[in-house]
């Protein structure tokens, strides 16, 4: 890490993670001439394990950064951003072990590519080696994104060529131009972690750069090694809210209102379908109070509106204000019953992690809105465009997925020339078990 002013800052977040970094740390110091000057920047993120003490003895070489409290992936690495040197960033995970032509093979593939490539994306597989964790990623109309084949042998995964474009880079292993990480906005703080590489992909792409991949810069990742201590339920309103995020701040002017109201039927019916998953008590919510039949089991119904002459008549912005202020309310009153006995508690782990989601992305509605005017204003390339390289899937995830997506009603919500991949988990990544966060 010899010279005055590294070409290359490598950016490492631990929180509690010190025997994570003294195998991490172990394979920097073991890495392979790359052919430019580099440095390593820590930031200890309000660790209780003696991580600063270890740092400071044994690696006196490495630039430490201390927070008295976990920053969040995002606010943490924004910081070591702004305090790095090099002209290039990357951002590796504390645990992983980098092989030890990692670094030279992204800092050839960068140095390599056309003006117009912001990021290069490593490729992470297993501790042993053997399966793939991240070599490309897929998006779906929501906001959400997977990790093609994750889990998946190498042998038989669908790994991208050095080269090939992507729609994003994974934050555990990846290079990004600083330049071009600080004029977008680096990670949005608000994230703390999880799809925020995902909003960043998107938010290069749209600024006119791209992202292609490196297949041989690889690392070898202990997965969920951190995530894991934060919680499968908190985790999920990580990912629910991110998701929310990343649509309605990166959704063009064309796309936003087409795609919006399909997002939040979905939400929506997950919201439902987890209540009664959640407490057998909740069925009330599908019984007409006026009938006392469920609802889909009625032999005839009020004649409403459709949707289509709603929107004819109103616009989408307006349907997705009104659609807003009724989940607001129907949040607000959930589990309260209707005044004839029908009450239930809402205690599902999984469904409060959804609600407290909705609940906190609508208090914080203006200050997305600020979010998506700037991330709008860089905008050089279309959702269309983008769309039609990376098209964007259906894949039923939740309890209520399956029928929804299969229905005619969620189809009308849909715009109908929109690129759309309907895929199942299993198609996605190695995967057992029911419909649930992924």
């Amino acid at each position: 890490m010899a010279g005055t002013r590294p070409t290359v800052s490598v950016l490492i977040l631990s929180w509690n993670g010190r025997q994570h970094l003294e195998i991490c740390l172990a394979a920097l110091a073991a890495q392979l001439d790359p052919g430019v000057s580099w440095e390593l920047l820590v930031l200890d993120n309000g660790s209780s394990d003696g991580t600063v003490a270890w740092v400071r003895a044994t690696h006196p070489r490495v630039q430490l950064v201390e927070s008295d409290r976990n920053l969040g992936f995002c606010a943490g690495n924004n910081r070591l951003a702004e305090l790095a040197a090099g002209e290039a960033l990357v951002f590796l995970n504390n645990d992983t072990r980098p092989e030890p032509d990692w670094l030279r093979a992204l800092v050839d593939a960068w140095r390599g590519a056309p003006d117009d490539v912001a990021a290069v994306a490593g490729r992470i597989v297993d501790w042993e080696g053997e399966r793939l964790d991240f070599g490309r990623g897929i998006w779906t109309f929501d906001g959400h994104a997977f990790q093609l084949d994750f889990r998946r042998p190498l042998a038989t995964a669908r790994t991208p060529r050095s080269g090939e474009e992507l729609l994003f880079p994974c934050g555990g292993n990846m290079l990004v131009r600083r330049r071009s990480f600080l004029e977008t906005g680096g990670f949005d703080p608000r994230y703390f972690a999880y799809l925020e590489d995902v909003d960043l992909g998107w938010r290069l792409w749209a600024g006119g750069e791209r992202v292609i991949a490196c297949a041989e810069a690889i690392v070898r990742h202990r997965s969920a090694a951190t995530s894991d201590r934060l919680g499968v339920f908190d985790r999920g309103f990580l990912f629910e809210r991110n998701a929310l995020l990343t649509a309605y701040t990166n959704l063009d002017a064309e796309q936003w209102p087409r795609l919006m109201p399909a997002i939040w039927l979905a939400y929506v019916s997950r919201i439902e379908a987890l209540l009664v998953a959640g407490d057998p008590s909740a069925i009330v919510l599908r019984t007409d109070p006026f009938c006392g039949q469920l609802a889909d089991e009625r032999d005839t119904a009020p004649v409403r509106q459709s949707f289509a002459q709603k929107l004819a008549q109103h616009g989408a912005p307006e349907l997705l204000r009104r659609g807003v202020r009724r989940l607001g309310r129907q949040l607000a009153t959930w589990g309260q019953g209707s005044g004839r006995g029908e009450r239930f508690r809402v205690d599902h782990p999984q469904t409060l992690s959804h609600l407290r989601a909705a609940s906190l992305f609508l208090r914080a509605l203006d200050e997305s809105a600020a979010r998506r005017l700037v991330v709008q204003s860089r905008r050089r390339r279309s959702d269309r465009e983008l769309f039609e390289r990376f098209p964007l899937y259906l894949v039923p995830t939740y309890p209520g997925d399956t029928r929804l997506f299969a229905s005619s009603g969620f189809a009308s919500f849909l715009p109908p020339d929109l690129p759309l991949v309907r895929a199942s988990l299993g198609e996605i990544m190695e995967w057992s078990g029911a419909e649930s966060a992924g």
